[in-house]
């Protein structure tokens, strides 16, 4: 078989056209920096306040808390939270995919063998071929004593005998991509491959967050909790004395009720909050794929809240795009629906394929070895689309139409991440402001009571006073509390919003893992 090579410079010329829009990344006009952080933070106090600055973020954030147990449980979730182990399989999938998409721009080649055992009928095709080299030839279909006819019976029986037919050789076939419809699909499935890269990287991002956000409404939780036991001590002890008071004729049945009612009312608090613990105990649980109230143990002890750094680096805004995992994931979601605008258009094109086999046939096993048992066939075939009844229209309207949807998606997706990151920020130094007043609240309560309670025992005003001072004393430190915990926790959202969780830089997530795509391999 002779190949005519002037042909070749022909077919890779044809080859290299692809049809469809070209994905170039989107342009952004993004604000040029973030809010002032200075007059963020509110007029300058003698409180100490954390401090936004346009440092580069750090991908490991919760370090900066100073709490080894938080650090140890966002790393034990990078490694087991089953939320980043359906991500990773999602990831796996697509790549796989993209490498069923990669291989149909190659030839395909497969051997085959085979052996049969036949019997031929007179009367189906054999008899058209019938002649009168036969001892008995057909002569249904005009053709009967024509020299080089097959015989219908054999010389020694009425009919044709059954026979071997041993086989074995190879086909090959290669789809000529001249309109780039293959290349396009296996552009959209790399891009897909990217877009699933790039939610697992959201999903460390958001893992983290959870961990941490979870753990420090825990410890807010607990330090409730045990500011609600001490009042419930402080109230027992108040009973008693009530009681001690109104014996020798000092204080009325009325301060008894009240005394009682305060310690019962302090002490309802405590189940709904020892409920609140175990929910966020089992929460963590769950995010570090464990069972409820296996981490019990090692998270009842309970530690103060863990308070935020005093400098927050929070990088620069033109780099918020390139660090959010969901920008860059919408941003590939967007490559892959402009790629299939490419696949969809080559289809209204021919299709050519070059097939071809080779094969050795005989009838006998010892003739296979020999050349005149050779067979082949070579060629191409076209499949030209006539008509379609408006598929291919509509399926290029859909993939148009899947395009823009996407075009969209993306910029509200950078639209929401900058009003995350601004509400982020905004959030952070106003709750600071207010657990800056809640704690002179505080203060100011522990000396109302103090002084009500002083005034109580010598007689110089009623238990009302006491009672008054105890509850405003427990609302503002339990409000204190909140406010302590959801500024750690207004934190964690601004790391969050920035992208934090991973180094877009380095190619490496929080987990350690190295990010690869099929677009670089």
């Amino acid at each position: 078989m002779r190949i005519d090579y002037r042909w070749i410079p022909f077919v890779v010329l044809l080859s290299a056209c692809t049809m469809g829009p070209d994905f170039k990344h989107p342009v952004l006009q993004t604000p040029a920096q973030w809010p002032d952080a200075s007059a963020a933070t509110g007029a300058a106090t003698d409180a100490v306040r954390s401090v936004p600055v346009p440092e580069p973020v750090d991908p490991l954030w919760w370090n900066s808390f100073g709490d080894p147990l938080l650090t140890e449980l966002v790393t034990r979730a990078m490694d087991s939270n089953l939320d980043l182990k359906i991500a990773a399989a999602r990831l796996a999938e697509s790549r796989a995919q993209f490498g069923q998409a990669k291989a149909d721009e190659f030839p395909t080649l497969n051997g085959n063998a085979s052996y049969t055992r036949e019997l031929q009928s007179a009367d189906g095709v054999i008899g058209l071929l019938g002649g009168s080299g036969s001892p008995s030839a057909t002569d249904t279909n005009g053709l009967g004593g024509r020299q080089g006819g097959i015989p219908t019976q054999s010389a020694t029986s009425s009919a044709l005998p059954p026979f071997n037919l041993y086989q074995y050789g190879f086909d090959a076939s290669w789809e000529l991509d001249l309109w780039g419809r293959v290349r396009r699909t296996a552009e959209n499935a790399s891009a897909t491959v990217d877009a699933q890269n790039e939610a697992r990287h959201d999903a460390i991002v958001s893992t983290a967050a959870e961990v941490a956000r979870d753990y420090l409404n825990l410890r807010g939780t607990q330090e409730k909790l045990r500011i609600t036991r001490e009042n419930l001590a402080f109230a027992e002890r108040t009973v008693q004395l009530t009681n001690e008071r109104a014996k020798h004729g000092l204080a009325t049945d009325l301060d008894v009720a009240n005394a009682q009612s305060q310690a019962e009312s302090n002490a309802a608090d405590i189940p709904q909050e020892e409920q609140q613990e175990a929910k966020l105990i089992n929460a963590i649980g769950v995010l570090l794929g464990e069972y409820p109230q296996a981490l019990a143990a090692k998270l009842k002890e309970a530690p103060d809240v863990p308070v935020v750094p005093p400098r927050v680096p929070i990088g620069l805004s033109s780099e918020l795009a390139r660090r959010r995992p969901d920008i860059r994931e919408a941003e590939a979601q967007l490559h892959a629906a402009t790629a299939n605008i490419g696949a969809a258009k080559a289809d209204f094109f021919p299709k050519i394929t070059l097939s071809g086999s080779v094969a050795i046939q005989a009838t006998q096993f010892t003739n296979l070895g020999s050349w005149g048992a050779r067979s082949y066939s070579a060629g191409p075939s076209l499949s030209i689309p006539i008509f379609e009844g408006g598929r291919l229209r509509s399926t290029l309207a859909l993939r148009e139409a899947q395009q823009q949807e996407a075009a969209i998606t993306y910029r509200k997706t950078v639209l929401s991440a900058f009003q995350e990151v601004d509400d982020a920020l905004t959030g952070f130094a106003a709750e600071q402001r207010r657990r800056d007043r809640l704690d002179a609240s505080v203060q100011a309560s522990r000396r109302a009571l103090d002084i009500a309670n002083k005034r109580y025992v010598r007689g110089l005003s009623n238990y009302l006073d006491v009672l008054t001072a105890q509850k405003t004393l427990l609302t503002s430190e339990e409000q204190w509390v909140d406010s302590t915990a959801t500024v750690s926790t207004n934190l964690v959202a601004l790391y969050k919003a920035l992208g934090g969780g991973w180094n877009a830089e380095a190619g490496q997530d929080a987990s350690g893992g190295v990010m690869s795509t099929a677009a670089r391999e």
